[in-house]
């Protein structure tokens, strides 16, 4: 049975050439601009806006792309942005929407006893490997930084 908002959300997806599956739009906002009103109201209003959440949005992003390369939660940040410009773009929205399905489809999978076995199995030998490799090097050099080895 379509609602009203099911409606609006086929009509809006409709008009920026987005399929939407029926199913996922009955749980979810509807695609499209989260302005206010009055802003939607006026187009220059509406053009600004959306330039405005755009370079916002932008800035987020790329302080996020910064930090995947220095200290701090780049993807966190990234994400961030993402939402931001979510709130005016659809597919930004499409984007997070994907995302936040693949994410719980991770998350179950990592849930799955036997995925969890295999995990703690390769963690536990990339540990044994890890021990292995750091008792040889102290064996045959002690504790010595490996940019003051000289020929021994």
């Amino acid at each position: 049975m379509n609602t009203g908002s099911d409606k609006s959300v086929e009509v809006t997806a409709a008009a920026h050439g987005v399929m939407v599956d029926e199913g996922e739009s009955r749980d979810e906002r509807a695609l499209g601009s989260r302005a206010p009103e009055f802003v939607k109201a006026r187009r220059a209003l509406h053009i600004g806006w959306q330039v405005g959440v755009f370079v916002v949005g932008l800035a987020v992003v790329a302080a996020g792309a910064a930090m995947l390369v220095l200290p701090g939660p780049g993807w966190v940040v990234i994400f961030g942005g993402m939402a931001i410009w979510a709130t005016e773009f659809v597919w930004a929205q499409l984007v997070l929407r994907w995302t936040k399905r693949k994410v719980t489809e991770a998350a179950q999978r990592a849930l799955d006893p036997r995925v969890r076995r295999r995990n703690i199995i390769l963690t536990s030998l990339g540990a044994v490997i890890v021990a292995a490799v750091c008792g040889f090097y102290l064996w045959k050099f002690g504790l010595v930084m490996p940019w003051e080895i000289k020929n021994q």
